[in-house]
């Protein structure tokens, strides 16, 4: 796998302390654009005295695919306490204001290097093989409109690879474009359990979960109305905010979501927060929407 993307930061910023008064900053923020692997550790701390030396090294043969943080959680105890910190060594890694992956405790540099390898891949890596041209024209067909083709074109790579996750959520999407809710969701099934949980097939299980809720969405009219008189009907206003996504609203959708976590983040077990993730999942990671969302979220999480 080629660790180095195409955009990444200097050789200089690769590694760095981070203190609490950075972290929003150095971490999160970060995270929007390169994704932040971040070392919680103590000075006291034997294994984090292995642990460090091993993780920079990794980081550093990325080449700016990834960048890593250092936090003192002995300095950073707010920080430790949000993210629920228990015992060190504890490694987390932030891809777009969010923790997506971790580990806690000493492991061998073979099963470090595929951590970080992991993380570059939910960022964007590609580990498609040689048939990124079949991918890039099924891709420009189920775009344009030829969705049967595309469908063929994706068909045709998993008989190439059996373990494409792209041609399997491409061959997905595809039936997506037909109203074949159903049909998409068994062509995610069928995936072999070692790819089941990448994110490109965890992006159309989120959109057949968003495109289902479309289908008993609500009137935008009177969901608005009600959420009008009665700020504080949370109900209301997360319908609102799912049939405004059916209705093609995401920018409006998000921005409900967001208030009603802003007003009462524990409602109906996070509900507004796993909707939100839903939304994110379903859309690309560069897309405004995602970054907008996923910033203004981290903002009040971390306020």
């Amino acid at each position: 796998m080629d660790l180095n993307l195409n955009a990444g930061p200097a050789a200089g910023d690769l590694i760095k302390d981070v203190s609490e008064a950075d972290f929003m900053t150095d971490v999160v923020e970060a995270s929007m654009q390169t994704p932040v692997i971040v070392d919680f550790w103590a000075p006291w701390c034997g294994p984090c005295k292995t642990l460090g030396p091993m993780l920079e090294e990794a980081v550093t043969k990325a080449k700016g695919a990834v960048i890593m943080a250092k936090v003192n959680v002995d300095e950073a105890q707010t920080i430790a306490g949000q993210l629920r910190i228990q015992s060190i060594p504890t490694v987390y890694a932030f891809w777009q204001g969010q923790p997506v992956d971790g580990f806690q405790g000493a492991l061998p540099q073979s099963e470090i290097t595929a951590f970080v390898e992991r993380v570059i891949e939910a960022a964007g890596g590609d580990a498609s093989g040689g048939l990124d041209d079949a991918l890039t024209a099924a891709e420009e067909m189920l775009e344009s409109g030829a969705v049967a083709d595309a469908a063929q074109t994706f068909a045709g790579i998993l008989g190439e690879d059996p373990m494409s996750a792209v041609a399997y959520a491409g061959l997905a999407r595809a039936h997506l474009a037909l109203d074949e809710v159903d049909q998409a969701e068994a062509v995610l099934n069928g995936a072999p359990a070692e790819i089941s949980q990448d994110r490109a097939i965890e992006a159309v299980f989120a959109q057949i979960d968003l495109a289902r809720k479309a289908a008993d969405a609500g009137p935008v009219a009177e969901l608005a109305a009600a959420v009008e008189a009665d700020p504080l009907n949370h109900q209301a206003r997360f319908d609102l905010a799912q049939a405004l996504y059916a209705a093609g609203d995401g920018e409006a959708a998000v921005n409900h979501l967001l208030e009603l976590f802003r007003r009462d983040r524990e409602w109906h077990d996070g509900a507004a927060k796993a909707e939100l993730f839903t939304i994110f999942d379903a859309l690309k990671p560069n897309d405004p929407l995602v970054l907008n969302g996923r910033r203004k979220l981290s903002s009040m999480i971390f306020a």
